[in-house]
């Protein structure tokens, strides 16, 4: 059970590490992606959901009308998941070489050691990213879209509710996790194994970080925050030594 309030942890370690002088400067690009991203398309993600909630209340016969009391605010929470983790997931594609920098930089913040990067190393790893990053796509969408349709169906969409938090929850650690570890060569494969062998720590971390994620204000600087967040639970979840 300790897993399950370590991961919120890291989240917070993350903001913290973000007011450190030396990783400043990594902040400023991910935090202006987030804010033009989230400040151009939250009016419209805020419209899609009202008129989808009324579509959903009218289809409700009138002996079922009760469901909406819950149908109702189920479905308009996990929307605006739904909606925000997609908009994470472009900002963080847009994002991904400073994600990729601020997490060496905060690794070596941790360690005191300069992670050994050389041109042949990083040519090797073009094609494996690439793969990695195509792997990732399929196993979301082949998972997502099913819940997707079924947060649609009134009632069926109580238990998608659940299913899609844990999901969403998973994946946004994957997708935190994968810069500090693709610092290592770890890929989505490898990266997915490790995970999975500390649930409780990646859906614990990755809840807190899509809750945020909903938070006005906040949810500029989650991104960088969660990548901080994430390299820190990576170099001491696996027993790196702490720069003194």
């Amino acid at each position: 059970m300790k897993d399950l309030f370590s991961g919120p942890r890291y989240l917070l370690d993350g903001f913290r590490l973000l007011r450190k002088p030396g990783l400043r400067r990594f902040v400023v690009v991910p935090v202006l992606i987030n804010v033009l991203l989230f400040g151009g398309l939250i009016g419209l993600a805020y419209g899609w959901v009202e008129h989808t909630t009324r579509y959903l209340v009218a289809g409700l016969p009138d002996w079922l009308h009760w469901l909406s009391y819950l149908v109702v605010p189920v479905f308009v929470v996990v929307s605006l998941v739904v909606i925000f983790y997609g908009f994470s997931v472009v900002a963080n594609l847009i994002a991904a070489p400073f994600n990729g920098l601020l997490a060496e930089a905060v690794e070596y913040h941790l360690t005191g050691r300069q992670l050994q990067t050389d041109w042949g190393a990083l040519l090797r790893d073009i094609l494996p990213s690439i793969f990695s990053e195509l792997r990732k796509l399929v196993y979301f969408s082949l998972r997502a879209l099913p819940l997707l349709l079924l947060l649609l169906v009134p009632g069926v969409n109580l238990v998608a509710s659940v299913l899609w938090v844990l999901f969403s929850a998973w994946m946004m650690t994957v997708q935190y996790m994968d810069f500090p570890m693709a610092n290592h060569r770890l890929f989505f494969k490898d990266q997915r194994a490790r995970l999975r062998k500390r649930p409780l720590l990646a859906w614990s971390f990755g809840g807190l970080v899509m809750l945020v994620t909903l938070v006005p204000v906040l949810n500029f600087f989650v991104m960088p925050a969660a990548v901080a967040g994430a390299t820190a639970l990576w170099v001491r979840e696996n027993g790196l030594a702490a720069k003194g």
